[in-house]
């Protein structure tokens, strides 16, 4: 039975990071955007919490409460005033700026925190499992699963039942047509970066909850974001979410194997996938 128990912790870590990705898949989706600095502003989500816990004496999930729209307003203040700017036909402008907007979150990170790691202490519950036969299964892993599954069934929600929906496909498809029609791409394009921003805190607040981080551990987590949207297929949210559960389950059967096998393991499984289906395993134009 140890190899279904190690297929169910490679699920249930695969449920963080396909949270770290949902909200990558999401703007990449609308604005056909890369952002770069997509983990770091994960970790800034972590500090965040972080700060109003300890200022007002909060438990993180209560603080998580008050810096989700926080969040929200950084992401749009940083469409409107500076991603709009640079998005257009050439891919490039954008990667620069947001490559340069990461290395500016994490050396004010490293300057407002230090380098010292820290965790958030969401207390008895990050201990806590129960087992159902031989297979242990912690209660915070568990917790994070249904977490990244509501924010897949909330996005899916958003984008196809919703105006804003009509609104975020519409541009997607054709930002001109849609200007034509009444819809203003940049204040949609604000809009979802906000969106993406408040997933990014929601990844942020079970990150700082399973493990330790510091400012640089950023780039990592957009490693993982981006392999398991690219492993779902480009702009599929439920397609993120199996990406984020191969990641993994190859993590976890690499560690079993081998704990230095662990991180190389979830590399081996993006490579492969991408040898058998290039456009991933779920793209968009079947979504």
């Amino acid at each position: 039975m140890i190899w279904l128990d190690t297929l169910l912790q490679g699920l249930l870590l695969g449920g963080l990071y396909a949270l770290f990705a949902a909200g990558l898949s999401l703007v990449f989706g609308i604005m056909r955007l890369v952002n770069l600095a997509h983990g770091d502003l994960i970790v800034l989500g972590a500090y965040v919490i972080l700060g109003i816990g300890t200022a007002f004496g909060l438990n993180p999930f209560v603080a998580a409460l008050i810096a989700l729209p926080l969040m929200f307003l950084v992401g749009w203040v940083l469409q409107t005033v500076l991603l709009n700017r640079v998005l257009g036909d050439d891919i490039l402008p954008p990667l620069l700026v947001t490559f340069g907007l990461s290395v500016v979150i994490q050396n004010a990170l490293l300057e407002g925190f230090s380098a010292d790691s820290r965790k958030l202490p969401v207390g008895p519950i990050e201990a806590e499992s129960f087992s159902i036969g031989s297979v242990s299964i912690g209660v915070m892993p568990l917790v994070t699963f249904g977490s990244a599954i509501l924010v897949i069934l909330c996005l899916n929600w958003i984008f196809y039942r919703t105006a804003l929906g009509r609104a975020f496909r519409a541009t997607s498809d054709d930002a001109v047509t849609a200007q034509l029609m009444g819809i203003r791409p940049k204040r949609v394009f604000a809009l979802a970066t906000g969106i993406a921003l408040v997933v990014a805190t929601i990844a942020a607040l079970y990150l700082g909850a399973r493990a330790n981080f510091d400012p640089s551990i950023g780039p990592a987590r957009l490693l993982y974001a981006f392999e398991a949207v690219i492993i779902g297929g480009l702009g599929s949210l439920w397609g993120t979410l199996i990406g984020g559960l191969v990641i993994g389950v190859a993590q976890a059967f690499g560690a079993a194997l081998n704990p230095e096998w662990q991180i190389l393991a979830g590399h081996i499984a993006f490579v492969l996938i991408l040898l058998v289906r290039p456009r991933g395993l779920f793209p968009r134009a079947y979504d």
